[in-house]
């Protein structure tokens, strides 16, 4: 009688326990799903659990108090990252009274009968105002491209958009005695996308080219939606094209270069849900631009 009391006593204790751990696994399923959730949107919501186990209403608890706290810090930080972008908006559009003010003065200068010496002069202000222009506007384009709340998508044939950015440049390319060798696939390579913002894109890419290329330039499309361009680069290094998409990062013969412009392009491709990465070697820069389908 006694081994089946005992048998009896062992399989209620084994059962109560089973029971328990149902229960707590339920409630650790809650809490993942609801903290993934949580995690995900923007709500004051909290992890609420059917359980009364005390452990796991413990844990929920102190879950909730991380929320609380990320959400706090969340809604600092977006609203720094707005002042900082409001601001950067507002210097760069101050500076273009100024900078058009200076051109103004520059152009009566080069009017007048001026010494060798002060020509020379004249002509190296000229160029530091030219590139502290180009600086301003696409400190204003970054701002703009960082701001954009929402990209119109469609249907956008990636072969189209190409062609018309390398026709946009075709003076550039030309001035620098700059062949480029295409190769683009015969069919039409469509992906929903914004094509402004595309367009954005390979236009800053082919403009990083014509600053570090040193007299080549290739392009090449596939049917999988990877653009590849590549030129001869030889003051150019892995280590700093590796730093190449950092905002503001200039290699010294980048000439004019504001660091802005493959930093825009980056920001737009992951936007649209792409990848985009640079290698350097045998002295040659590949920029690769992919939109999977």
């Amino acid at each position: 009688m006694l081994p089946w009391l005992l048998c009896g006593g062992l399989a209620a204790v084994i059962a109560v326990l089973l029971v328990k751990l149902w229960l707590l696994r339920r409630s650790l399923d809650e809490i993942a799903g609801q903290l993934g959730e949580r995690l995900s949107q923007d709500t004051n919501n909290p992890i609420f659990l059917s359980t009364r186990d005390p452990h796991a209403r413990k844990l929920a608890a102190e879950l909730n108090t991380q929320l609380k706290e990320l959400r706090r810090q969340r809604q600092k930080f977006r609203q720094g990252d707005m002042e900082l972008k409001n601001a950067v908006t507002n210097i760069s559009h101050d500076l273009r009274t100024p900078l058009t003010a200076i051109r103004g003065y520059l152009d009566l200068l080069e009017r007048e009968d001026l010494p060798e010496d002060a020509l020379r002069y004249l002509e190296q202000i000229e160029n530091r105002m030219e590139a502290m222009t180009r600086l301003t506007e696409e400190l204003f384009r970054y701002s703009l491209a960082a701001d954009l709340p929402q990209l119109v998508l469609e249907e956008t044939d990636l072969r189209r958009v190409l062609e018309e950015s390398l026709v946009s440049f075709y003076a550039n390319l030309g001035q620098r005695g700059i062949v480029p060798q295409i190769a683009l696939p015969e069919e039409p390579v469509i992906r929903r996308l914004d094509p402004s913002a595309a367009s954005r894109i390979f236009g800053n890419i082919i403009s990083n080219a014509l600053k570090y290329s040193d007299g080549d330039f290739s392009l090449s499309l596939d049917q999988a939606g990877t653009v590849t361009f590549s030129n001869a680069a030889r003051a150019l290094d892995p280590v700093t094209t590796a730093q190449l998409f950092d905002r503001f990062y200039t290699v010294e013969t980048g000439q004019g270069s504001t660091g802005l412009g493959l930093s825009i392009a980056k920001l737009l491709t992951q936007r649209l849900g792409g990848t985009i990465q640079a290698t350097w070697q045998g002295g040659r820069l590949t920029i690769t631009v992919c939109f999977p389908a």
